[in-house]
């Protein structure tokens, strides 16, 4: 049985400060023209609470690397370890931000500098994010990531699937966001959100798809629930993380 090529393309990381484990957390890669970069979640990098800068993990500490489970070559299911620094040499930080929206948006762009030594690299094109079928509420929808540390096997995403439950044209809280009803959990912070159709799908102009394959629509970056006691979250919308891709020059 084959594995479904978005279960590979959701890297579980792991930050970390001197070497003791913060957190944990989902990210994805994209190409860009300084070359491919992790998309993840701000908060994931700097270890703290988007909404009150209060520290994410237990230590108090603030990450300083990043360890990503990038798909061994050849080997689907299987992983190598690289590790990024978060900071360089001289204690300025290596992730890079959205132009206009800057730290208010809960996405970041890490650039890669270890991707040598046997692994494969799978990317998602914000700019192209797939076939325009038909999103609106109630439209099914699945985060891929990794909720407690949980693997869905070897080191293939889980899946949580749920319902898109805002309107994806209008911006929730006046952010380029949208709320999704869906059960998600700490771990799937930076996860890729997707629409994904076996065969058809109805499309946005109207009218029909139909293919002999599945159907895969990158929406966006999930971000968290609006609070602890519900399972609306956010997502971050595909146009924006295209906006910040678009604006990396080497």
């Amino acid at each position: 049985m084959a594995i479904y090529e978005e279960s590979l393309k959701s890297l579980f990381l792991e930050m970390s400060f001197n070497g003791t484990l913060l957190s944990t957390g989902t990210g994805f890669l994209c190409t860009s023209p300084i070359g491919p970069v992790l998309i993840t979640n701000r908060h994931n990098v700097t270890g703290r609470r988007q909404d009150t800068g209060q520290a994410i993990s237990s230590h108090g500490g603030v990450p300083d690397k990043i360890s990503i489970r990038h798909n061994r070559l050849g080997h689907a299911g299987e992983t190598l370890l690289k590790d990024e620094a978060l900071f360089d040499h001289e204690g300025e930080r290596r992730w890079i931000e959205h132009p206009t929206l800057g730290a208010m948006a809960d996405f970041v762009a890490l650039p890669l500098s270890n991707t040598y030594g046997g692994i494969q690299l799978r990317y998602y094109d914000p700019s192209d994010p797939g076939p325009l079928f038909k999103i609106g509420p109630t439209a099914i929808v699945s985060v891929l990531g990794f909720p407690f540390g949980i693997t869905g096997g070897a080191s293939l995403a889980v899946w949580a699937t749920g319902f898109v439950a805002s309107e994806p044209d209008a911006d929730y809280g006046g952010l380029p966001t949208f709320l999704i009803d869906c059960r998600t959990r700490p771990g799937q912070s930076g996860s890729p959100v997707i629409a994904y159709r076996h065969g058809m799908a109805d499309m946005e102009g109207g009218g029909t798809l139909m293919s002999d394959r599945s159907l895969t629509r990158f929406l966006g970056i999930y971000s968290g629930r609006v609070n602890a006691d519900a399972d609306l979250g956010i997502v971050w919308k595909a146009r924006v993380i295209a906006e910040l891709i678009a604006s990396l020059k080497q």
